[in-house]
C-alpha cells in the first residue's frame, strides 16, 4: 500500500470505522535511523488504533527504529516480510526475508526488547521455489521463538524474479486453506489472513472458520463505503452506520486545516475518490475531484461541487 495509506488516507478511513486497525505505509528502518526521516511517522491522534509497518533486516537498526516509533505513539510495530519490490529486495528486506527465518527471529527479538507495544510480522506463505507447506510452518515456529505471537499471512507466494510487484498481488494462486491449517497447527498464535479479500462477507466467513483477523487492503481503499462504513456493524457488532455524506462533512474541517497549513487539496481528496462507488453520481464525484483538486489554489469549493453531483449523497 505504498503511496496509499498515508496520514490523510488513514484519517479518512478512521472516520468510517472506529475499530478497524489501520496500518501505515512501509517505512524503512534506515530512513528513520540514518536518514532522519521521522516526519514519515507523523499521524493524527484520531487515527488510533494505528500500526506502523517497518522494513529492514538489521536487528540493531530495527530496534532503534522501533524505539522511535514507540516514542511517536504507535499502537503496534509490524515488520514487513512480504513486499516483493525490486527496491525492497536490493535492501535485503521484505519478502526476501522468508529465506532467512533465523534472521527474522533475531530482528523481532531486538525490536521487542526496545518496544513498549506489540511487535508483529506480515509475511507471505513462501517465495520462489519454496514449498509453502514445509517452509511456512518452519518460518512461524522460528519467528515465534523470537517472541512474536501475531502474524498476518498473505496467502500467496511471492516470485522475486519474473513477476512485478503488481503481478505478485494477482498471479500467484491464493491458498487460504494453508492459512487455516497454520491456525490449527499453531492455536496459540494470533493469525490474520491477507490477500484477495474483497467483501466483508468473505472476511466474516474466515473469522467464523477460526482465524483471528482479516486484513483488507485494496478493496477497502477503492470501495471504502462497502468495507469500512459497514465494518463496525458487520464485524464488530456496533450499532449505527454513518452515511458517505456524513463522512465528507466530517472531513471538511480536516481538509480546511490542511489547506491553511499550505497543503494541496489533491493530497487529501485523492484518497476519497471511491467513497460513492456503485452509487448514482459516483463517476461525476470522481471526475470533479480528480480534475478540480489538482488545480492551483483549489479549495473546499471543489469538494462541495463534487458532492452536489451525487444525487442524495447517501
Amino acid at each position: 500500500m505504498m503511496d496509499w495509506t498515508d496520514r490523510h488516507c488513514r484519517y479518512f478511513h478512521r472516520l468510517m470505522s472506529a475499530r478497524a486497525l489501520l496500518y501505515t505505509e512501509m517505512v524503512t528502518a534506515p530512513a528513520l535511523v540514518r536518514g532522519g526521516a521521522r516526519h514519515l511517522l507523523a499521524f493524527d491522534p484520531a487515527e488510533h488504533p494505528v500500526a506502523v509497518q517497518l522494513g529492514g533486516s538489521d536487528p540493531v537498526e530495527l530496534a532503534e527504529a522501533t524505539r522511535i516509533c514507540c516514542d511517536e505513539g504507535y499502537d503496534e510495530v509490524n515488520l514487513n516480510v512480504g513486499c516483493p519490490s525490486d527496491r525492497v529486495q536490493s535492501g535485503t528486506f521484505g519478502a526476501v526475508l522468508m529465506k532467512t527465518p533465523e534472521l527474522v527471529a533475531e530482528c523481532v527479538a531486538a525490536m521487542r526488547a526496545s518496544s513498549r507495544v506489540e511487535v508483529t510480522v506480515k509475511c507471505r506463505i513462501g517465495v520462489d521455489d519454496q514449498d509453502p507447506r514445509s517452509v511456512l510452518p518452519a518460518f512461524l515456529e522460528t519467528v515465534r521463538a523470537g517472541g512474536v505471537n501475531r502474524f498476518t499471512l498473505h496467502a500467496r507466494k511471492a516470485w522475486l524474479q519474473g513477476l512485478s510487484p503488481k503481478e505478485n498481488r494477482d498471479i500467484p494462486p491464493l491458498d487460504y486453506a494453508l492459512v487455516h491449517e497454520m491456525k490449527n497447527s499453531f492455536p496459540d498464535l494470533h493469525i490474520s489472513l491477507n490477500g484477495g479479500i474483497e467483501t466483508l462477507a468473505q472476511a466474516r466467513a474466515h473469522l467464523d472458520a477460526g482465524l483471528d483477523g482479516v486484513m483488507i487492503g485494496r478493496a477497502a481503499y477503492h470501495d471504502p463505503g462497502a468495507i469500512l462504513l459497514q465494518a463496525d456493524k458487520e464485524i464488530f457488532g456496533l450499532p449505527g452506520v454513518k452515511s458517505a455524506r456524513q463522512v465528507v462533512d466530517e472531513m471538511t474541517p480536516y481538509i480546511a486545516r490542511h489547506l491553511a497549513q499550505g497543503g494541496r487539496l489533491h493530497s487529501v481528496t485523492r484518497h476519497m475518490l471511491g467513497l460513492f462507488a456503485g452509487q448514482p453520481g459516483a463517476r461525476a464525484w470522481r471526475r470533479i475531484l480528480s480534475e478540480g483538486a489538482t488545480r492551483p489554489g483549489a479549495g473546499l469549493e471543489v469538494v462541495g461541487a463534487a458532492l452536489d453531483a451525487v444525487p442524495g449523497a447517501a
